[in-house]
């Protein structure tokens, strides 16, 4: 179902600022994210990690969107303690935050689970430092909030393919390139343009693919493709660039599983060019039809005319329901663990038992999922790594609204594929703490709150 990409896209008219912190983590702290890995601390930094926050709207009740060069949560009460804190200190209500991770795999543990690591005791007092972290830089934007407005525009890149393979001769699925199954490349690009000067602010980068270019033989802190992306992009317009991860848990690069960062950047650097080329296709303008002249043949002219611009925006929070899957219990778990001594074993037994530490050992677990929106735009955010479907049916039935989805934002529990996956012997499937037709269900939940919002601006607006 491809993407709709509209001509007319309206902007968000409001007070905004950015600001950006580095959460790079000191070198030896434990950082192993695949089972294959034959290390367990970080040995260098590829390149610096960040967070790059964007207040929007005015006090008393603004809205903040915090980008962060991070893998995913292994602990609830490790992401409580972190959004909790800024949330208190910032003095915003729950809706009105948004921490979204760049979902690298190539970024140091966030779990204090893995103090008894090799490094891991130095998760404590990174936890703390990314916190102090966050909130100066979230306290800064909200500084140095400024007229402008937020547009928004489509593009394409192709760097992410689809990564469900029917491994030859088996039943299995593997996670790696399938080149006959169609990958969702839509990109969604926004411009934060400040009224005073016309210059560039920031720039939004919403795009679905795996940042798994580095694997188990890369042994250096990275933000993976994301970087170098972002390298591109400011070098031209001289801002802050945020990379807010798409719904992505079928997508990644063709190219992955590397040691070679150098991979890494080529990648970012495929990406920051669809996005400059968004940026270099108009000027924050439209263009409409003025009138037809007559030369060799009969031409149609164009007037240029700012995009129309809204001020509403609204957040919220919504749960819904999910059922689990029959799992084994933490205490299973954890004896199982006990008893391992494969180092692959182990680390998907710590990861299973991070989900089920995380959606509790009863049958259902209440999905948040937010809802922003910014005049006519969406952003829809969960904790989830939901297939791209998502993100294409949301936006196929509301196809003049620029709707931007994140994954793995406030949280994390796992996968959501689609229910027609269900009885694949496949990572994402049987990762996933959720029972078949979860992912269907989070799609109508999200199609209903944005139906029921412009059902609501609508009633409100003069006839």
């Amino acid at each position: 179902m491809p993407s709709p990409h509209p001509s007319l896209v309206s902007a968000f008219a409001s007070k905004i600022g950015v600001a950006r912190v580095d959460i790079t983590p000191p070198i030896g702290i434990y950082a192993r994210s695949w089972g294959l890995a034959k290390h367990d601390v970080a040995e260098g930094i590829h390149r610096p990690l960040t967070a790059t926050v964007c207040a929007l709207g005015d006090s008393p009740a603004p809205m903040v969107l915090i980008s962060v060069d991070l893998g995913w949560w292994k602990s609830r009460e490790d992401e409580a303690y972190l959004r909790s804190g800024l949330l208190s200190a910032l003095s915003l209500p729950e809706s009105h935050l948004l921490i979204s991770f760049s979902h690298t795999h190539a970024g140091p543990s966030l779990s204090r689970d893995e103090a008894q690591q090799p490094g891991g005791e130095l998760i404590t007092p990174y936890l703390a430092f990314l916190k102090e972290q966050l909130i100066a830089a979230a306290r800064a934007a909200l500084q140095t909030r400024q007229s402008a407005h937020l547009s928004w525009r489509w593009g394409r890149c192709d760097l992410a393919t689809h990564r469900d393979l029917p491994e030859p001769g088996t039943s299995r699925f593997v996670v790696g390139y399938n080149p006959q199954e169609r990958a969702d490349d839509t990109l969604l690009v926004g411009q934060v343009i400040a009224a005073s000067d016309g210059k560039t602010i920031a720039t939004l980068v919403n795009y679905a693919c795996h940042p798994t270019t580095l694997a188990w033989d890369n042994r250096l802190i990275s933000p993976d493709f994301p970087g170098a992306m972002r390298e591109v992009v400011e070098r031209e317009t001289q801002s802050p660039c945020l990379f807010l991860q798409g719904a992505s848990g079928e997508l990644a690069p063709a190219e992955q599983y590397k040691g070679d960062t150098a991979v890494a950047d080529r990648h970012g650097r495929r990406l920051g060019h669809a996005v400059l080329s968004v940026l270099n296709a108009w000027p924050d303008q439209q263009q409409q039809f003025s009138e037809v002249v007559e030369s060799g043949a009969a031409l149609a002219t164009t007037r240029t005319l700012p995009f129309p611009s809204s001020t509403r925006q609204h957040a919220e929070c919504a749960p819904l329901e999910l059922a689990l899957k029959p799992m084994p219990s933490i205490a299973e778990i954890e004896r199982e663990l006990q008893a391992c001594t494969d180092r692959t074993t182990s680390e998907r037994l710590r990861r299973a038992r991070g989900v089920r530490r995380i959606v509790g050992e009863g049958s259902h677990y209440a999905m948040p999922l937010w809802i922003w929106k910014l005049g006519e735009a969406y952003l829809i955010a969960t904790p989830s790594e939901a297939y791209s479907a998502l993100q294409e049916t949301v936006r196929h039935h509301f196809p003049q609204r620029p709707i931007a989805v994140l994954n793995v934002t406030n949280g994390y529990v796992g996968y959501l594929p689609p229910s027609e996956h269900a009885s694949r012997d496949q990572y994402s499937v049987w990762q996933s703490p959720f029972q078949s037709g979860s992912l269907e269900k989070v799609i109508h939940h999200a199609r209903s709150r944005v139906a029921d919002s412009l059902a609501k601006t609508a009633a409100i607006l003069p006839s």
